[in-house]
């Protein structure tokens, strides 16, 4: 890469996290460190767009940790806009996947098994293949949610798979933006066409270190509310939503612009993941998450309203 390239991608770089990143202080320090290492040749060696990434990744979550806080290298080139310039590349992914449906499976007991990878697309893109999915589960008597590689998605996803789960709509967070403000609350969906699935049936969400963001929020929000057990690893820690600039063919600028708050603990997950109630290595946590659903469903006292 030519020098002149490095500084104008470095420099667009810093400016936009300067201007948008969710918390305003940490953002001048990153804006000032980057061009800082700029002035000093850190990137000056970078040969391919997907080194100078990396490079400027690391030295992104330098301060906070914040995993959702990068410069993203994409193999196919980006749309020539921001605003997630990569919705493109979503839109087929969705289609190639089913929708994130990974499978749907009845276990022995009657124990249904939903895997949604790689991500919770937004429901105007994965709506009809997930109420199909969850169609399908709902006379089961024990629901098995497999999010180990779910790497994140849609809050509005997010809301219709709780919206299934809760007897009634329920406030999941409150998103606040960089100036402290509260910008919108996010809640389970009021009404799908799928019947719910009963709040008396055990629910299990299987995690791994690799469930990341809008994985994570699913499975923190239905641990917060008491509906589901969680059964695995700790997941990665990240929970601010973020939004994309091109910054070159093939490097996106990804920024979280807000927070989300649980009503329930006050916080999220992010930079500490979600803890499993249940803590197993992500290759055993069906088997031992299936085990528990058969042991619940056996003991009457369990299944008493």
């Amino acid at each position: 890469m030519r020098q002149a390239e490095i500084s104008e991608i470095v420099e667009r770089t810093a400016a936009l996290v300067d201007e948008h990143y969710v918390f305003p202080e940490v953002a001048a320090r990153l804006a000032t460190l980057l061009t800082d290492h700029l002035a000093a040749g850190r990137y000056a060696a970078a040969a391919d767009p997907r080194t100078l990434g990396e490079l400027v990744t690391t030295d992104l979550q330098s301060l906070n940790g914040d995993l959702h806080l990068r410069l993203k290298y994409h193999d196919e080139p980006l749309a020539d806009r921001d605003d997630h310039p990569d919705d493109d590349r979503m839109v087929r992914l969705a289609a190639s996947t089913m929708g994130g449906v990974g499978r749907v499976l009845r276990l022995d007991g009657n124990v249904g098994v939903l895997e949604i990878r790689p991500y919770l697309f937004p429901p105007q893109l994965a709506g009809d293949q997930m109420s199909a999915a969850l169609r399908l589960l709902s006379g089961t008597d024990a629901l098995l949610l497999d999010l180990r590689e779910n790497v994140g998605g849609s809050p509005d996803m997010v809301a219709l798979v709780c919206g299934w789960l809760l007897a009634e709509p329920t406030l999941l967070h409150t998103m606040y933006d960089r100036a402290g403000e509260p910008v919108r609350q996010s809640w389970s969906a009021a009404w799908l066409p799928v019947p719910g699935y009963p709040a008396d049936k055990p629910t299990y969400v299987l995690t791994s270190g690799r469930t990341f963001s809008g994985g994570e929020e699913l499975a923190y929000n239905l641990q917060q509310l008491g509906r589901a057990v969680v059964v695995g690893e700790r997941t990665g820690g990240g929970a601010h939503p973020r939004i994309g600039f091109r910054a070159h063919a093939h490097l996106e600028v990804t920024v979280p612009v807000a927070r989300p708050v649980h009503p329930i603990s006050g916080t999220n997950w992010e930079g500490t993941g979600v803890h499993p109630d249940v803590e197993t290595p992500a290759a055993q946590a069906l088997d031992v998450a299936h085990r528990a659903a058969l042991s619940r469903l056996a003991s009457p006292a369990e299944l008493v309203g």
